[in-house]
């Protein structure tokens, strides 16, 4: 970790130390399912919900807000993390690096992509392999589809959780179009103002019971069914399926989102542009661009993540595990509390997998 941490610093990037102890909530409304299931979690003496630091970028983040705002800087880190994971310890060490507020969008993607395969060969060990992938890719298909915004919240849950277009559910009948305003109405809302709202429209309309159910159960099935409508036209469906298709190194990639674009009558021009030009600055920084593979079902497993996304891996490893992963999260930093979006990227590297590989 030692050699890491000066390679960072070397590069501009001033190490932190966030604290052990952190809010609790910032993580179960930010970092998604995958780290809520996994927490560690007390309280303090007023009944606060704090949790030991499972992962360094919020932290960070915060750490930059009250110090930072939204002037530019870089960040490393090395230390403890806590989470459970199967077959593995609840206690690992992770270092890193945060860059935030840089507007040079694509260049600084390849500079934490750089980083992390310098900082690798520090360490020794044979080629790693190199997965791409691009939130910011498919955001800008879906919305390039018409698709409404409750809609692509369960399409790249849908994705990001490995389940994919399948597990969306299909047309529901005519039971469904006799309430298809209602559910239109409600969908997307907050559960309890749905409910709220289900509820209002049974007492104007005088239904206290029906079939023995409350108003209150009543308004539970109308959420119920709004959360499982279909999301997809059959075209819109049939394009991100081919879209998840895509694979390759990612000049191959960004060759066949843009026929797919032609193809589906899309204008997906920024968002391959950025893709392409990211792929320039990396191959700037000689890396081998070829040897990347980018798949379009690539997603990791946060919630924040909101354009280029990457994992890199040990061909040694038996299980698969990411040895470094990262990406970019533009988006985090308004959440936390600043005025706007503030740009910012970074990775990780799981220390225990790097040592002590199975």
């Amino acid at each position: 970790m030692v050699a890491l941490i000066a390679l960072f610093e070397r590069e501009g990037y001033a190490r932190v130390e966030p604290p052990v102890l952190q809010p609790a909530d910032v993580f179960i409304d930010l970092s998604g399912e995958d780290i809520r299931r996994r927490m560690f979690v007390t309280q303090d003496a007023s009944g606060a919900e704090l949790c030991l630091r499972p992962e360094y970028t919020i932290p960070v983040c915060l750490q930059h807000l009250s110090r930072r705002g939204a002037r530019p800087s870089g960040y490393s880190y090395g230390g403890p993390v806590f989470r459970m994971r199967p077959n593995e310890s609840g206690e690992f060490l992770q270092a890193g690096i945060e860059s935030i507020g840089r507007s040079d969008i694509a260049g600084a993607d390849a500079e934490i992509l750089g980083l992390a395969l310098e900082g690798l060969s520090l360490i020794g060990g044979p080629a790693p392999i190199v997965r791409l992938g691009d939130m910011g890719l498919l955001h800008a298909l879906i919305d390039a589809l018409g698709v409404a915004p409750a809609a692509k919240r369960r399409v790249i849950r849908a994705i990001v959780s490995g389940q994919g277009l399948a597990s969306l559910s299909e047309a529901e009948g005519p039971a469904a179009q006799e309430h298809a305003g209602l559910l239109a109405a409600i969908e997307g809302q907050a559960p309890q103002a749905a409910k709220a709202f289900v509820e209002d429209i049974l007492s104007i309309a005088g239904i206290a019971t029906v079939g023995g159910r409350s108003a209150g159960e009543i308004a539970e099935r109308f959420l119920a069914r709004a959360a499982n409508r279909t999301v997809l036209s059959n075209e819109a469906r049939q394009v991100l399926e081919r879209y998840l298709t895509i694979s390759g190194d990612p000049d191959q990639a960004a060759d066949a989102v843009r026929l797919l674009a032609k193809d589906a009558g899309l204008d997906l021009g920024p968002a391959i542009g950025l893709f392409e030009e990211r792929t320039g600055f990396m191959a700037a920084r000689e890396l081998d661009v070829s040897a990347f593979s980018f798949a379009a079902t690539f997603a990791r497993n946060l919630d924040y993540y909101t354009g280029f996304i990457f994992e890199v891996q040990d061909p040694r490893r038996s299980d698969g595990k990411p040895i470094v992963g990262g990406g970019r999260y533009d988006r985090l930093l308004e959440h936390l509390g600043a005025e706007s979006p503030i740009p910012a990227v970074g990775c990780s590297f799981w220390l225990d997998r790097i040592v002590g590989r199975p």
